[in-house]
Formats: C-alpha cells, structure tokens, sequence
C-alpha cells in the first residue's frame, strides 16, 4: 500500500522546516497570508519572500529532498516586479515560489514589519494584515486580478476594526491604488 499524497499545507510545513533549519529569513505571503487573516479560498501555490543566499538555498533543497524539484535558474515574475525561485511537487502539481526580497520601499518595509503568527500548529513568519492589504491591492492593479481584491474584501471583513488605515492609505497613496481600497471599505462596513 503506498502513502497518500501530502496535501498543500503540509508541503508549505515542510518549506517553512528547511527554511527554518537553513536559517533563512522568510515570511509567508500571497493567498495563505490572507486566508490567515480574511476568509479562506483554495489556491494551487504558495508564496513566500525570502532573504536567501546560494548555501541556504542548497541546504533547503537538499533538506525537502526529491519529492521537491527546484528550479535552481531566478525568473523574473511581472505582476511582482522581482525574481523568484520555483519549487514544484510533482505528484500533487503544488508549487512554492520564493520571491528574493526586493528593493522595493514597501516590500523591505513589510518584511521587516512581519510578526509571527500560529498556523496548523507552527510558529511562522506572516506579513501583517495591513502589510498583505497593500500588497494585494497592488498586485491587483498590475496583474488586474479580481482574485487580489476579493482577498482584501475577505480580509477586511474580519479585521476591519483592528486595522491601521492610515498606514494602509499612506501606502496606497503612494502605489496609486487607494481607489481600489475605499470602495471595499464602504462595503465591508454594510456587512
């Protein structure tokens, strides 16, 4: 009989170990950062920022073993402006990309807000709630991706009342995305 196959969040414990053991500073981004603070959707990836270098990036894979495939070649990503590195799962068709934190005013700024958080029962590096509004926000606007926006919706009907607005603001502001934002507040606030 042979062993089931590892569901999504498992393979993102399993990253989140061999990032932990190679001493890489990371946090946990993209759909499962705003699931942890909205209301949840499925997703076919994970996505994490990363401050790695050529060893850490040897031990992490050597650590993840060949279940994993890593693309050892960085590509440039478009909708996030930065390279990245790909793990694939085949056997479940999962990917992880790790995005290099980039220079990027609001990116240095949101990794070194992060804060750790529990999730399934592991300490792990997340984006704040206002941190991964921005960024979702600004993805939405460059890739035009609804999925960005109803993310933020989701987060902001659970967190509305403990959110810093003026931080969320002053950032969109400055990325040019503030009228992506009031529009979801005012509708949150009816729920």
């Amino acid at each position: 009989m042979s062993e089931p196959l590892a569901n999504a969040t498992e393979l993102v414990l399993q990253l989140i170990e061999a990032l932990d053991a190679a001493g890489v500073q990371y946090m946990l981004v993209g759909s499962y950062s705003s699931n942890y603070y909205g209301r949840p959707r499925s997703t076919k990836d994970a996505d994490f920022v990363v401050q790695i270098d050529a060893k850490q990036l040897t031990s992490v894979a050597q650590r993840l073993g060949q279940e994993f495939q890593l693309d050892r070649q960085m590509t440039f990503e478009t909708v996030t402006m930065t390279v990245r590195y790909i793990i694939n799962h085949p056997l479940t068709a999962f990917k992880i990309e790790l995005f290099l934190l980039s220079d990027d005013d609001h990116d240095k700024e949101r990794f070194r807000r992060k804060q750790k958080a529990m999730f399934e029962g592991r300490s792990v590096w997340l984006p704040t709630a206002e941190d991964v509004i921005i960024t979702k926000l600004r993805w939405s606007r460059a890739g035009a991706r609804a999925k960005d926006a109803g993310d933020v919706a989701g987060i902001l009907a659970v967190q509305r009342n403990s959110l810093d607005l003026d931080y969320i603001r002053h950032w969109l502001d400055r990325h040019g995305t503030r009228e992506l934002f009031e529009p979801l507040l005012v509708a949150t606030s009816r729920q």
